[in-house]
């Protein structure tokens, strides 16, 4: 199967291949791997409509991994506001600061782990698209398609061990970067978790999944466990046309990001209800937002012509917001506030 594999796909890959601005078209030299990197690290749990503009925005301010290095970590952290789970992005300073240092990025998938940040599929995808190693590259798309291509019986994430050989059985020695865009494209496109178009897909031929009559049901998941709901309060203190905003510690939960102040629920438990300053507040309403392991309902309280709270701060303009690069949680609470 694995070289029938292979070459039907790349055959495939070569007139089907998406069009994506860290890329080169297929046959061409690999691309710079500081785009490989960078859009790798932004993918992590986010769709490719939602990076776009993001790495758009990274490479015109940063066209380089040494400009990256040199860059202000603050502004890098307001730049990537948006794309949540944040300690990504400072794994990205970490990276870059090393990358930079060391004259550019390794080339061999080992000496790529050692780098902040970068797990097994990171350095492996870097390894295969940007310096055309074999590395075996599996993702979630690439998951899924050789779930279905084997009919792994196995639940996730029990699965993944036997998956991952699986992967690498079908791993080309070349070509190996065109051959992980291509599964992930497969499993964008063709072979998606609903619905797949197995009459489009040039590996039909060889899915065991499609032979069952069910492909949809593969991977097969374990049960999902009920997310906890945390309680929590967000402050919103204005003066003068301003707003009191805070930085969040460097490590946890949104670490780094300038933020409202907040009651300190985590995702171990709802906040203290505490505020910040004595006086009278008022309900602006409640934001809800869904988190990796829990999800959180922030309830939004005002008071105006405030005095300055104690504690490290900053008052921002209202008319600015927009730049402070707060997270996306409490950018619904600044909407729920001002709109």
């Amino acid at each position: 199967m694995a070289a029938t594999v292979s070459d039907r796909l790349l055959d495939w890959y070569d007139g089907h291949a998406r069009d994506l601005p860290w890329r080169a078209r297929p046959g061409a030299p690999p691309p710079d791997p500081y785009r490989v990197w960078l859009s790798e690290i932004m993918l992590q749990q986010t769709t490719v409509a939602a990076v776009k503009p993001y790495f758009e925005t990274f490479i015109s301010r940063w066209p380089t991994v040494e400009a990256l290095a040199a860059a202000p970590q603050e502004d890098i952290m307001a730049a990537w506001a948006g794309l949540g789970y944040y300690s990504r992005a400072r794994n990205l300073v970490k990276c870059a600061g090393e990358v930079a240092q060391r004259g550019g990025f390794p080339m061999t998938e080992g000496e790529l782990r050692e780098l902040p940040g970068l797990g097994a599929y990171t350095a492996a995808a870097v390894a295969a698209i940007a310096f055309d190693r074999r590395a075996v590259v599996v993702d979630a798309n690439v998951e899924r398609v050789v779930a279905r291509l084997f009919a792994i019986e196995d639940p996730l994430p029990v699965a993944r061990k036997a998956i991952r050989a699986a992967a690498a059985e079908i791993t080309p020695e070349k070509r190996a970067g065109d051959f992980a865009q291509a599964m992930m494209d497969l499993g964008s496109g063709i072979c998606t978790t609903r619905d797949p178009k197995c009459l489009l897909c040039p590996l039909s031929a060889d899915c065991r999944a499609r032979a069952t009559g069910d492909p949809a049901r593969f991977p097969v998941k374990a049960p999902k466990k009920a997310r906890p709901v945390r309680q929590g309060r967000a402050y919103w203190i204005e003066r003068e046309n301003a707003v009191w905003l805070v930085r969040r510690e460097g490590k946890g939960m949104l670490g780094g990001m300038r933020a409202l102040p907040d009651d300190g629920w985590s995702a171990r438990g709802d906040g203290l209800g505490e505020p910040p300053l004595d006086g009278d507040w008022e309900g602006a309403g409640m934001v809800r937002h869904t988190f990796t392991h829990f999800a959180l309902e922030l309830s939004v309280q005002v008071q105006r012509d405030a005095t300055q709270p104690s504690g490290e701060g900053e008052w921002w303009p209202l008319d600015t917001l927009n730049e402070a690069g707060l997270p996306t949680l409490f950018t619904k609470a600044a909407r729920l506030v001002t709109s």
